[in-house]
């Protein structure tokens, strides 16, 4: 049976639909429940079997590490089994033409979520390949910051930058960061990469263009737009609880990487710049014209392919100019630094984008989105606001949402429009926007960093600090019952 508006007696996943697909395209994880089957198929052996199918995959997706296949490929033929499994029961029903419109929407979802995601990918390989990390690696070693300050400096940067950035962007700056300054050290990479995780998480939670789910939530109408803000201080607790457990950790030395002088290859301070003015411009395209920001993304994309034609239209005279420069100055080093001076090209930037994370993001839209089509993430979020206290029922979504996608949990919620305070809703938004953090496949943040810093971050080693970022978690939402109790008094 659908889901039925009980109010107009129709299924009520119109309007859910056109929400969904606008918020989407600032996703950077899917919103499975965009579309809602004709069949409830939870209680039936195939729609069992296809959840067992996901667990299973998602088993052998947290086993990474240690059976050495990428993550990508358990996800992949899952999303393929569910989907299979619901066309053949819709076809079997004379309803191939619903379960065929539910694939495609879902995987345009995807398609607007990889675009994204590609442009943000290519942005930091360009920004790699011309030298700015190893700048940055340089600057950071010269001023002799130890592994604990790095630790702080990193974290913090992704709890302040994420509001505004988002916290998939933050994360991959900092880890890009991080991996080049303790380059072989996979102890600190790995705590300091989830720090940024949990930081980044945390920073995107009180802002409405900071997370998918602020943005659903502020979208919605639900909560204005600075009142996102009084969730300031439950995140920068949730923060600073496990990171300052976490740094007790950390061995009291520097990098073990050889000072070395950086110098910039050309163009890079130019392409930092056109990297905040494609975030600008994505912002823009969402804000003031109403459209998908994912428009602004690939616009971005095209100011760089632009810079790079200059670029390389424009070497030979650049290296002219050089060659004369340093000739007179008698600086025989940079001369030969010169004659290793290769075009930039933004196509070999976008083939080093990390495909096994897009791919990964592939199947577990397609895997959700599968199972929200079922009915079993409606089912879920229907159970719990029946039969629990709303604040319960939103502690325990936000653990949820680690395993199965804050995205889909916060749409379910929005499509329930259960009786609650505003908050209970800032809780929510709270909830689903850190829990992520308490597995590393939790948030798109964490899954992105997994590909950058492939090895030294991974899902085990993320597993073993999951009580000290568990306790954040739960000082966050007290801190909010705390602070915010006035807000609680309407309803729940």
């Amino acid at each position: 049976m659908p889901l039925l508006d009980s109010s107009l007696g129709r299924p009520r996943c119109t309007r859910g639909r056109l929400f969904v697909l606008a918020c989407a395209l600032l996703a950077f994880a899917p919103s499975a429940l965009a579309i809602t089957g004709e069949l409830d198929l939870t209680a039936t052996g195939i729609g069992l079997f296809a959840l067992a199918v996901f667990v299973v995959a998602y088993a052998l997706v947290m086993l990474e590490e240690k059976i050495h296949m990428r993550k990508s490929k358990p996800v992949l033929v899952a999303a393929g089994v569910i989907w299979g499994l619901i066309g053949f029961v819709y076809v079997q029903n004379g309803l191939s033409e619903t379960s065929e419109y539910a694939f495609r929407m879902t995987l345009l979802e995807f398609t607007e979520l990889m675009l994204f995601l590609l442009v943000a990918m290519t942005y930091i390989n360009a920004m790699e390949e011309r030298r700015v990390f190893d700048a940055l690696r340089s600057w950071m070693l010269r001023k002799g910051f130890n592994y604990r300050t790095l630790f702080w400096l990193t974290g913090g940067l992704a709890f302040l930058l994420s509001p505004v950035a988002d916290n998939l962007t933050t994360a991959l700056l900092m880890c890009a960061v991080i991996t080049k300054v303790a380059e072989g050290d996979k102890r600190f990479i790995n705590l300091a990469c989830i720090n940024i995780v949990v930081g980044a998480n945390a920073g995107g939670a009180f802002s409405p263009f900071g997370d998918i789910t602020t943005l659903m939530v502020w979208q919605a109408g639900i909560l204005e737009f600075q009142e996102f803000f009084i969730l300031f201080l439950p995140a920068l607790v949730n923060f600073l609880v496990p990171a300052l457990i976490m740094s007790a950790f950390i061995k009291d030395q520097k990098p073990a990487s050889v000072h070395e002088e950086v110098l910039l290859k050309r163009g890079a301070r130019r392409i930092i710049a056109l990297f905040l003015l494609t975030i600008a411009t994505a912002v823009a395209c969402h804000t003031l014209l109403d459209l998908p920001p994912v428009l602004g993304m690939m616009t971005g994309l095209g100011y760089l392919q632009f810079f790079g034609f200059y670029l390389r239209k424009s070497l030979p005279r650049s290296l002219a100019r050089k060659r004369e420069r340093y000739s007179r100055l008698g600086d025989n080093k940079k001369l030969e630094q010169l004659g290793s001076v290769v075009p930039f090209d933004v196509f070999n930037r976008v083939a080093r984008a990390e495909w096994d994370t897009l791919l990964f993001f592939y199947g577990v839209v397609m895997c959700v989105g599968g199972l929200g089509f079922m009915g079993y993430l409606g089912l879920l979020s229907e159970a719990l606001y029946s039969g629990w206290n709303p604040t319960w029922a939103n502690v325990t979504l936000g653990v949820v949402s680690a395993v199965v996608d804050n995205i889909p949990v916060m749409f379910a919620v929005l499509t329930m429009q259960p009786a609650m305070s505003e908050g209970q809703w800032l809780l929510i938004t709270l909830t689903a926007g850190v829990g992520g953090s308490l597995l590393s496949i939790g948030s798109a943040a964490g899954v992105a960093v997994m590909g950058q810093a492939r090895g030294a971050y991974t899902f085990m080693g993320h597993l073993r600090w999951a009580p000290v970022i568990l306790l954040g978690y739960v000082a966050s939402i007290l801190v909010h019952l705390w602070l915010n109790a006035g807000s609680f008094a309407a309803l729940g």
